[in-house]
């Protein structure tokens, strides 16, 4: 009469096994699902960055260049060449280097509109969120 033992232990093997892959699926959907709340997470907090930039942008008004300069002294960024940008860490605190908020005129066809492009990029350049604003720049006449 042959024993059933290595039966039973080969039954008991295929069942942790099935155990092992169910536990290993369920680890991954957490982890994507872990994934997906940070970038959610980031996407909401650039949004609000950026919309507040594009606030403080418009608020200044007038010409691009004091626009840009008092949204860069508001919003603890820098201001040179064109181009507004504010630092931020991974906590979103200031003067870090995971996150850039970055603000550019664009050309405009009418004389009397000022336009920009903000926008949230990681660290990578990757853009999280933009936008573009517009706001009445000054007319200057000929005479």
């Amino acid at each position: 009469m042959k024993s059933r033992a290595p039966l039973a232990l080969m039954e008991q093997m295929v069942m942790l096994l099935v155990f092992a892959l169910a536990a290993a699926l369920c680890l991954q959907a957490f982890v994507r699902s872990d994934n997906i709340s940070r970038q959610s997470e980031a996407r909401d907090r650039a949004a609000m960055l950026v919309q507040s930039a594009a606030e403080a942008i418009q608020f200044y008004g007038g010409d691009a260049c004091d626009a840009f300069a008092g949204a860069a002294e508001l919003l603890g960024g820098q201001y040179e060449q064109g181009l507004l940008w504010v630092d931020y860490d991974e906590d979103w605190n200031l003067g870090g280097d995971a996150y850039r908020l970055e603000a550019q005129g664009i050309l405009s066809e009418n004389p009397a509109l000022r336009e920009a492009a903000v926008q949230m990029v990681d660290a990578r350049g990757k853009p999280i969120f933009s936008i573009q604003i517009a706001w009445q720049g000054e007319v200057r006449g000929n005479g």
